[in-house]
C-alpha cells in the first residue's frame, strides 16, 4: 500500500472511531436527560399529590365548619321554637287559671282545729 491509501484508510478509521465516540456520548446524554425527565415528572407528581391532599384537607375542614354552623343554627332555632311554645303554654295556663277562678267562684272559708276534730266553715261565692 502506498502512503495515499494509508492516509485514506487512517482517516476512515479515525472517522469511524470519532463517529462511534460521538454516538456513545449522544446516547449517554440522552439517557441522562431521560433520567432527569423521569425524576422531574416524579417530583411534579409528588407536588401535585401534595397540593391535591392539601386542597382536600381544606375542603374537608370547610365542610365540617359548615356542618357545625348549620347544627348550631338548627339548635338555636329549635330552642327558640321550644321557648316560644313554653311561653305560649304559660300564657294559656295563666289565662285559663284566671278564667277558671272567675267562672268557678271564689272559695272562702276558715277552719279551726279542736282537740278531737276539725271544724270547717266554707263559703262558695259565685260571681
Amino acid at each position: 500500500m502506498d502512503t495515499g491509501q494509508r492516509e485514506k484508510a487512517a482517516v476512515r478509521i479515525q472517522a469511524w472511531w470519532r463517529g462511534g465516540r460521538v454516538r456513545q456520548a449522544l446516547l449517554q446524554a440522552a439517557l441522562r436527560a431521560w433520567a432527569i425527565q423521569c425524576w422531574w415528572r416524579s417530583a411534579q407528581a409528588k407536588t401535585l399529590e401534595q397540593r391535591r391532599r392539601l386542597a382536600l384537607r381544606l375542603y374537608t375542614c370547610q365542610e365540617w365548619a359548615v356542618v357545625k354552623v348549620q347544627a348550631q343554627v338548627r339548635m338555636w332555632q329549635a330552642r327558640r321554637r321550644f321557648l316560644q311554645a313554653r311561653q305560649a303554654a304559660c300564657t294559656i295556663q295563666s289565662h285559663w287559671r284566671w278564667h277558671a277562678s272567675q267562672t268557678r267562684g271564689l272559695l272562702q272559708g276558715c277552719y279551726e282545729v279542736k282537740a278531737s276534730h276539725l271544724e270547717l266553715d266554707i263559703e262558695i261565692l259565685m260571681a
